[in-house]
Parts: C-alpha cells; structure tokens; sequence
C-alpha cells in the first residue's frame, strides 16, 4: 500500500541537526527537479524579501519564513514526519505509533511538497515554506513543474499494490494516477454525514485516524475494494464508487457524524 498524504503548512522549526543532505532523500529520480525549485527558492529568498514574500503568498505575520527559506542548504534538519504538523499529522500521531506501525509508515508513507516533490517521512528535511500553488518566476507554477519528473518516477514507487490518495488538489495536481495504477488507486472524501459538505478541519482529521488505524491494525489491502472492507472493519462508513471505465481511479467517501 502507498498512501498519498499532503504537507502541512505550519511546520515545527528545524532544530540544530545536521543540515540537508539531498542526495540521501528518497526517490533520487526527482534530484533535479528538487534542486532547481531549491536553487530558485534560496536565491529569491536571499534577495527582495517584498518580492519573494509575495511570490509565496505570505502576509505581513510570516514574513519571518522568507529568511528561513533563504537558508535552508545550511538549517537543521529533522526527519520529515516530526516536520509536518497540523490537523492531519496530529491525528496521524506518527510518534506515538508502536514500532512496526511506525515501519508500515516509514515503507507505505509519500508525503507531497512544493519544494521536494515527494518525500517519505523518515526522510530528513529542514523546515520550509513553499507550497505546491506557488508561481516561481524562473520555473513557473509547481504544480507543472513536478509532473514530468513525478510521471517517470511515481509508477515504480506505486508498485502493483493499493495506492491510497488522500492529497488535496494542488499536489494531486503534480501526479495523477494513470492506466493499470489509476485501477488500483482509491481516492478519498470525508464528508459530514448530515449535509454530506466537507468541512475542512474534520476531513483533514478523519484522513489522520484513517492512516492511524491502518498502519496501527497492520492491514495491507490489495485493492480499494479491499480498502473499503478494512475501513468499515475499523468503524467507517464508506460509499464507494468504482471507476466507470479503465484508467479511472476509485471514488470513496467516508461519512462522519461529529465534527472533531
């Protein structure tokens, strides 16, 4: 299984650790790809600091993260699951995982990124600011960016098991699933079961618990219609809808009551 998850924009602070190695991250095909948004974000970011602030969409309150991206070759770094914080990766709890669901983590977890492309949790990263909607005027919109590097890279990742894509669409933006793994690719909604809205808090909460309680419960479902049984074995209602034709991915949607 390889869950497809999104970052955080808040970020815990990079600490004094060693600094960024990138040649140690996971998936090297992306290499060059990382170091041009990296070369542009560091330099762009160590000159105008109006023009990168507003390049990254910051207000007044964050322009402190300008500095910060200007020195990321040389700031700690922390691995990228201690890095990512947020509604999401609280109710994830990667830290308080007992050992072999934190290794189901280590070997099912890509977490996508504006600035890495896509990055496994045990993967040392400094903290950063640069999500996945960002415009850089050398190398244009990220998005578009990652999507050759990603359509060469991603498919060997994916395997021949489930793929889990519980990312929002900005980074779904960078790869999308396609033919044979696009079958075998279950994306999920959580929704408020009485107005079947999706409020943004409780969904992002839900899809922690969801990762939670698959790795906690060592389950490795083969497809999404085993996913589907797994999630209503741990307590969720799920609607299903299997794709229409070949190439599509499948459709689920998670209904919740309370919103936690």
């Amino acid at each position: 299984m390889l869950v497809l998850l999104p970052p955080s924009e808040g970020k815990a602070s990079s600490g004094r650790g060693a600094p960024l190695k990138p040649e140690s991250l996971s998936l090297p095909g992306l290499a060059d790809a990382r170091e041009a948004v990296l070369t542009e974000l560091v330099e762009l970011c160590a000159g105008d600091e109006e023009k990168a602030r507003e390049v990254l969409g910051l207000s007044e309150g964050l322009r402190g993260e300008v500095a910060k991206n200007a020195e990321l070759r040389t700031a700690g770094a922390r691995p990228a699951g201690e890095i990512y914080t947020g509604v999401l990766y609280d109710a994830l709890g990667l830290a308080s995982l007992d050992a072999a669901a934190k290794r189901r983590a280590a070997r099912s977890l890509l977490v996508f990124s504006g600035l890495w492309g896509a990055v496994r949790v045990t993967d040392r990263i400094p903290s950063y600011r640069c999500s996945m909607g960002v415009r850089l005027p050398g190398l244009g919109a990220l998005g578009a960016h990652w999507r050759t590097a990603m359509a060469s890279v991603l498919p060997e990742v994916a395997g021949d098991g489930l793929v889990l894509d519980l990312r929002s669409a900005a980074y779904a933006a960078a790869w999308k699933p396609k033919g044979e793994i696009a079958g075998r690719t279950a994306s999920v909604r959580v929704l408020h079961a009485p107005t079947r809205k999706v409020v943004s808090h409780f969904n992002k909460a839900t899809k922690g618990r969801i990762v939670r309680g698959l790795l906690t419960a060592g389950v490795d479902p083969k497809g999404p219609a085993e996913l589907v049984t797994a999630l209503r074995e741990l307590g969720y209602v799920v609607e299903a809808e299997a794709p229409a034709k070949a190439g599509q991915a499948w459709a689920l949607d998670v209904l919740v009551d309370e919103v936690h």
